[in-house]
């Protein structure tokens, strides 16, 4: 098959968040199979990627346009794309694909591929990547979805959902979406990343934590949804029960980091907390495995990934009941969840797993075990390649 993937952003822009490394594995995984797969995205994030922009580059096999933005200002601060020559690459090229698969909707790049998807009658898949609630910026949402978006949900083929959480929430701002078109595929996981895990003491001896230190860990974006607030209100709560415990904040700045210091800095807190900023690669696993309890506050998460990736790394976890992959955590019995918000119930939960690590380190078996059996490439990919072979044969 020949496959187009369009996303947003693409390796290495990885202080976008887990749309970029997911479409990436996608591609990647995909490439293997023997399928021929190109890529449309931008020049970056946060910023500007040094590669050569508007025509195809080689990104470990996989042929990858690189569009420039007009405004890198706009981009990112409003994550608005503008990215002038896809038209042109798009009218000519668009027509020798099978299949395309969109990741997020609400961009420009999808408004140029959905119509010449449209104008040549190639099936698409759309992957909202847990972007299609109104969680923030509605105004902004809104406007867009009357004009453009609501028709991209619209023609989409098959519509991928991570979690019944996201499917709900996207559909009460897309109560026309059919049941015809909803699949349910979880995220994959990279357990090839988690085989060769760095030795316990790194991260702590570059920050200067002690081995004594109980760190509390978090991992994603500074964002105003991810719950940060009531995470530093039940560390306040928990420096009352625990001796020499620490908060580590690992993630990009996404707006909400002014407020997280002004909070910490209210609260007392600025002996106790760290910000990281982003961490990658190997810093990255060794945040994870020097971690004693991972902890996911969030108002909203499509799935997860980052809950697996603490469990692969032998870290316990607690996730907010708004996250989509709070019902796995709560069947396969590998980590606890709460209301979210509820900042004493997070406080007792994590008091719980420092209380208890034989139950601790059963649950990351299980959770380990979980990733296993029903999250690896391989049979996420196949799903995902069924759904393709799908859609071209009608």
């Amino acid at each position: 098959m020949k496959i187009l993937q369009v996303t947003p952003f693409f390796k290495p822009s990885w202080e976008a968040g887990g749309p970029p490394r997911l479409a990436y594995d996608i591609s990647r995984s995909l490439l293997e199979r023997g399928h021929e797969v190109t890529v449309y995205t931008t020049d970056g994030f946060k910023y500007r990627l040094d590669v050569e922009k508007n025509c195809p580059v080689n990104v470990d096999g996989i042929e990858t346009y690189y569009f420039r933005n007009i405004s890198n200002y706009l981009t990112r601060k409003m994550n608005f794309l503008t990215p002038y020559y896809l038209p042109v690459v798009a009218r000519k090229d668009l027509k020798k694909f099978d299949l395309i698969h969109i990741h997020e909707h609400r961009t420009l790049m999808a408004v140029i591929v959905h119509y010449y998807a449209r104008k040549y009658d190639i099936p698409y898949v759309l992957q909202p990547r847990g972007s299609a609630p109104l969680l923030g910026k509605d105004k902004q949402k809104i406007v867009f979805d009357k004009i453009y978006g609501d028709n991209i949900v619209h023609d989409a083929d098959k519509i991928i959902f991570t979690s019944t959480r996201e499917a709900k929430k996207t559909m009460e701002t897309f109560p026309f979406i059919q049941e015809e078109q909803k699949i349910f595929i979880p995220n994959s996981i990279d357990m090839d990343y988690f085989k060769d895990l760095p030795r316990k003491g790194a991260f702590r001896s570059k920050y200067a934590l002690s081995k004594d230190d109980k760190i509390i860990l978090y991992l994603g974006r500074l964002n105003k949804i991810k719950g940060l607030d009531s995470l530093l209100k039940a560390f306040k709560l928990l420096k009352e029960d625990i001796e020499n415990v620490k908060l580590v904040m690992v993630g990009p700045d996404d707006g909400y980091q002014d407020h997280l210091i002004n909070m910490i800095r209210k609260l007392e807190l600025e002996d106790d907390v760290l910000l990281t900023g982003t961490l990658d690669g190997k810093e990255k696993l060794c945040a994870y495995v020097d971690g004693d309890i991972f902890v996911l506050p969030s108002s909203y998460e499509s799935f997860g990934n980052v809950v697996f990736e603490s469990l692969l790394s032998g870290t316990p976890v607690i996730v907010s009941d708004k996250c989509g992959c709070a019902d796995i955590i709560n069947t396969a019995h590998c980590g606890l969840t709460f209301r979210f918000g509820d900042v004493k119930e997070m406080r007792d939960k994590i008091n719980y797993l420092n209380s208890n690590p034989v139950h601790a380190k059963q649950m990351v078996a299980n959770g380990r075990n979980y990733v296993k059996e029903n999250l690896s490439h391989q049979q996420i990919i196949t799903k995902i390649e069924e759904i393709y072979h799908n859609l071209i044969k009608e």
